[in-house]
């Protein structure tokens, strides 16, 4: 019976190869959408001046694609983990699971156990917080700094600008080109890079690599990138931070994508990436999958550390002083619980094929209906590019149109989005009374993990293939409050244009 079953078994096409598999997850529970008219949201968004930030969630009958930071819908493992949470004011269990399994995910040398060498392990309540922390402290090393990156995502740059610094994008050149097929079009400019060190290396405290890059439309940075990078920095002793938060997806990417890795485990990918850094910032709220949680870890004995041995002092200082106990890091017990325990399950590459392939998809669709979109899609969102959206329209820079596809999508079909183009990276000239628009111009529809089905997303693609054909029907907008405003897009309101 065996061999006959073994015999059938391989004349039949492999579940790889059916045209759907079925999830790696099953839903644990589920919440019941209220009902709103199109009409209602409307009047709430000209409430809250087209500002989708402001627009009130459970009036979303559709899609929230807002973010997928915190949003993420948790595994019945985490949710047990957070009734094993520990409320302790000082050294609760959960943290030294955390230092094991920060130890286990991206090396030993980024947690000091307690007691031998200096902490170098930050715990935050989110990953602007730790970015706070380090560049509140880094600015203090000098003046006229530049902190370059592949990618700065808002409040990364924001915070760097708030302490004195300049934050330098330097995009690939893959990314300006939209028909471009490159696997990795998140990684940094490497020639753009060597330039900028070897004119101003003096005034350049750390390079900054964001996995995967946010900015640049979700994209993936190649391991032969991170290496290259990690080359150039040595040759000028500048120490390579990462911004990690999507670490894990990065690691699915480079497995997929780049030669040598495909046998691969991803947790060893992600460890072989973490051993060119000199140090990390990370939203847990991303590939921690948890809904808080943020963090610095800074390698022992690394470059960091030699070259500004004072600094991982400084950062405790503060850290105590904004957040709480260094065991504890602005975070609940419970919370901690639960990161341990999505730590363990984001690397799995199950789970990973099935929620990048997700987000691919959901990007393959939209292009199938003709909507512009950066491909190849990226691990955690998809990015329509506004400016092609309303080519051949009468849409103009400084109307905004991204501002105004989310409000209309919003209103008309009850998916939220974000704007994260002209508005939310430009910024006003008040001197020359004029905006500046920055070099990319996307509206993102992030995908929250584990949250949203094919039904669910492929209303969206009916929702952007209906505005895309009366595009010439979407007005802009013109900004009433805010536009001055450092970190605008959380802050203004806007009109349509009559």
């Amino acid at each position: 019976m065996a061999m006959k079953m073994k015999h059938l078994l391989h004349k039949l096409p492999a579940e790889r190869d059916l045209r759907a598999v079925p999830r790696p997850y099953i839903n644990h529970s589920v919440e019941l959408k209220k009902s709103f008219t199109p009409e209602e949201r409307a009047g709430m968004l000209e409430a809250v001046g087209l500002n989708v930030f402001f627009f009130p969630s459970e009036m979303i009958t559709g899609c929230d694609l807002l973010s997928d930071s915190g949003v993420t819908t948790m595994t019945g493992e985490q949710w047990a983990a957070l009734h094993m949470g520990d409320e302790a004011y000082g050294s609760n269990r959960g943290y030294f699971m955390l230092k094991d399994q920060v130890r286990e995910t991206f090396g030993s040398a980024f947690f000091n156990e307690p007691g031998v060498g200096e902490p170098n392990a930050f715990l935050f309540h989110q990953g602007r917080a730790s970015e706070d922390a380090l560049f509140s402290q880094l600015g203090k090393t000098g003046t006229d700094l530049i902190i370059p990156s592949n990618g700065h995502f808002d409040t990364t740059g924001a915070n760097i600008e708030a302490n004195t610094m300049h934050a330098l994008n330097l995009f690939s050149d893959e990314l300006a080109a939209p028909l471009s097929n490159a696997a990795f079009k998140g990684n940094m400019n490497v020639p753009a890079l060597e330039a900028l060190l070897e004119a101003s290396h003096d005034r350049v405290p750390l390079v900054y690599l964001t996995i995967t890059n946010n900015t640049a439309g979700g994209q993936p940075v190649s391991m032969a990138n991170i290496r290259e990078v990690r080359r150039i920095t040595d040759e000028y002793s500048i120490p390579l931070f990462f911004d990690g938060c999507r670490f894990a997806e990065n690691a699915w990417f480079i497995k997929q994508f780049e030669p040598g890795y495909a046998d691969k485990q991803i947790k060893d990918i992600v460890r072989e990436m973490f051993s060119h850094a000199d140090g990390f910032t990370i939203s847990f709220k991303k590939d921690g999958l948890v809904n808080m949680g943020g963090g610095l870890f800074i390698r022992n004995g690394g470059l960091f550390t030699k070259k500004y041995p004072h600094l991982p002092g400084m950062i405790l200082d503060y850290q105590i002083l904004t957040e709480g106990h260094p065991t504890y890091g602005g975070l609940c017990g419970r919370d901690i619980m639960a990161l341990v325990s999505g730590l363990r399950i984001v690397t799995g590459c199950e789970y990973l094929t099935h929620r990048i392939e997700q987000v691919r998809r959901f990007g393959a669709e939209m292009s199938g209906r003709g909507i512009p979109v950066l491909n190849p899609v990226g691990g955690h969102a998809v990015y329509v590019d506004i400016n092609r959206f309303f080519e051949g329209t009468a849409m103009k820079p400084d109307d905004f149109g991204g501002i105004s596809l989310c409000a209309v999508l919003l209103a008309a079909y009850g998916h939220r989005a974000c704007e994260l183009g002209y508005f939310t990276f430009g910024r006003y000239d008040r001197d020359k009374e004029r905006e500046i628009h920055p070099q990319l111009n996307f509206v993102r529809f992030a995908v929250p993990r584990l949250r949203y089905e094919r039904q669910d997303l492929d209303s969206v693609v009916a929702s952007m293939e209906a505005l895309y054909e009366n595009r010439d029907g979407i007005p802009g907008v013109r900004v009433m409050y805010g536009r001055e405003l450092p970190l605008r897009h959380f802050k203004a309101r806007f009109e349509f244009n009559k």
